[in-house]
């Protein structure tokens, strides 16, 4: 099994994501992926992931990167597409676009995004991606949809055959796992139980039987808001600051908020239950957890990662 990350880059500066992903290069993660919002609750410095990834591309060799996810609305894919497939040239085919219909009403209203109901931006995430792929591919691209159009479009320089590999997020059985079996590279989930995971597992698979796809072609990650470290008091000091940083409703106590989190599909504790957890969605199928990094002034998670849990899952 890989272990990568996922940073939330609002209220971090410049220098702590370079520092960040300097220190997730070099312990060998897999992957560092960054999330795509204007703001998740309080307005704060909010740094632009695109940007961001150019920075990527250049200052690391091995990791994977891309959005965890981009929304459907905030930007039109011909942007998207000349975007992501540069970055996946400059960094040497190592960019993954994550794309998902989006969850944050309150960001899209603030900034004037359009924000129509599930249903249509589900159908603009369909016609998205085909707007990508034919940009993509070879030579003059035309689409004409309900959301979206190209006319003859000769996206140029193009990414070289089958990259960037497309990363759709979500676990809605109906249209996301669909959407999945249909166009993605890559399933992404969060804190999914193994026994939930299972279930997805196979509604996808039904999903791949419908339109003619083989399950085992997609790759299966997770993200997890967990709370873990080296010692119970490690643990209890993540979740402290976590609960501090986002209030969690009914004022639980750290050990009752860890207890709900964990019900829901979160890895948390030590070592021990953190490979014992992995292990567990291991048997599953899933190919990569990503932890949710939350002091990138620190190289505490990912020395922890690095040290006692990753040379015990690496061949999950």
């Amino acid at each position: 099994m890989d272990i990568g990350f996922a940073v939330g880059p609002w209220d971090v500066s410049f220098d702590d994501i370079s520092f960040s992903i300097d220190v997730a290069e070099k312990h060998g993660f897999s992957s560092y992926y960054l999330g795509d919002h204007f703001f998740v609750g309080d307005q704060l410095d909010s740094l632009e992931p695109y940007l961001l990834f150019t920075l990527m591309a250049r200052e690391t060799e091995n990791i994977r990167f891309g959005p965890l996810v981009t929304p459907v609305m905030f930007r039109p894919p011909s942007n998207v597409g000349r975007l992501a497939a540069q970055t996946d040239i400059l960094s040497g085919g190592r960019f993954v676009l994550g794309l998902g219909v989006g969850w944050g009403e309150a960001e899209h209203l603030t900034y004037g995004v359009d924000w129509p109901p599930l249903g249509e931006r589900f159908d603009r995430l369909d016609e998205y991606i085909q707007v990508l792929q034919g940009m993509w591919g070879r030579g003059l691209a035309s689409f004409e949809g309900q959301y979206y159009q190209l006319r003859e479009a000769d996206a140029l320089p193009k990414p070289p055959a089958g990259h960037p590999p497309l990363l759709i997020g979500g676990s809605g059985e109906k249209r996301t796992l669909r959407l999945v079996a249909q166009y993605a590279a890559e399933w992404n989930s969060v804190d999914l139980t193994p026994e939930v995971f299972r279930h997805k597992c196979e509604v996808l698979a039904g999903h791949c039987d419908d339109v003619g796809r083989d399950p085992g072609e997609i790759r299966r990650s997770m993200t997890t808001i967990g709370f873990v470290g080296r010692t119970d008091e490690e643990v209890e000091a993540a979740t402290l600051t976590q609960m501090q940083r986002t209030p969690p409703p009914g004022n639980p106590t750290p050990a009752e908020y860890r207890a709900a989190m964990r019900e829901g599909g979160a890895i948390m504790g030590t070592a021990g239950e953190v490979v014992d957890h992995l292990g567990w969605l291991a048997e599953e199928g899933l190919d990569e957890v990503q932890f949710v990094y939350f002091d990138l002034t620190s190289d505490s998670l990912p020395a922890f990662l690095a040290s006692e849990v990753l040379p015990q899952v690496s061949t999950l």
